[in-house]
Parts: C-alpha cells; sequence; structure tokens
C-alpha cells in the first residue's frame, strides 16, 4: 500500500507543484481568492481542507467546495469554531468536517468527522 503525502499549510498561498497529488490541510479560509491558489496550479494536489472562516456574506467562506470540484480536486471545509483559522496544525488536531465536495462524499468522507480521520482515510490509498 502506498500513501499519499500529507502537507500542512497554514496559508495555502503556499500551495505549489511540490503538492501535486498530496492531501493538504490548509489554515486558509475556503473563499474564492484562497480556491484561486489552488485551481492556478498546473499539477494539483488530492485534496484540501481550508477553515469554514464561519461562512460569511453569501457563505462566501464555503467557495472552495465548487471551485475545486470544478478542477477535480477533493474540498473539505471544517468549522471554525472548531479549530484556529491561519493555523494548519489545530485544524488536522482539532477541525470538525463541516462542508464537502461530491469527490470529498464520493471518497466516504462525512459530515461531523474530525480532520484527522478524514485526512488518514484520504492519505491511505492502495495505488499511487
Amino acid at each position: 500500500m502506498t500513501q499519499r503525502p500529507l502537507v500542512l499549510l497554514d496559508s495555502i498561498a503556499l500551495v505549489n507543484a511540490s503538492h501535486a497529488g498530496s492531501v493538504i490541510v490548509s489554515g486558509s479560509h475556503g473563499g474564492l481568492s484562497a480556491s484561486h491558489f489552488v485551481t492556478a496550479q498546473t499539477l494539483k494536489p488530492f485534496a484540501v481542507a481550508f477553515n469554514d472562516a464561519g461562512g460569511g456574506k453569501d457563505d462566501a467562506g464555503r467557495v472552495a467546495l465548487h471551485e475545486l470540484q470544478a478542477v477535480g480536486v477533493l474540498a473539505i471545509l471544517y468549522a471554525h469554531t472548531s479549530a484556529r483559522i491561519g493555523e494548519a496544525q489545530d485544524g488536522l488536531d482539532n477541525g470538525v468536517v463541516n462542508g464537502l465536495n461530491a469527490l470529498a462524499l464520493a471518497q466516504g468522507l462525512q459530515l461531523g468527522m474530525r480532520v484527522s480521520d478524514a485526512v488518514r482515510q484520504l492519505i491511505e490509498c492502495s495505488r499511487g
């Protein structure tokens, strides 16, 4: 069995080609500007978790779910009440999933699960 790499990024602005195929836990919000850092990558990560930042006006903090789905990247949001914004390690350690795109649902992830459990499920894969 192989594993996908796990990357912790306090800011999703730090994503780059070396993160292709990885599972990223980001401390960033899941808004449009943050999702653009991922969608702009030629070689994309497999999955990215974002802080929902409380949703915001017109649910702006959740836009990454749709934006990443459109480019084939699994997206997870975790509740701002469960982990600090801007701290990926806290998101991994304490985050509780409150948003998933269709790709995440297809991997068997569920609302209410811990980010750490979701990540564990995603990094373990039968083929690289």
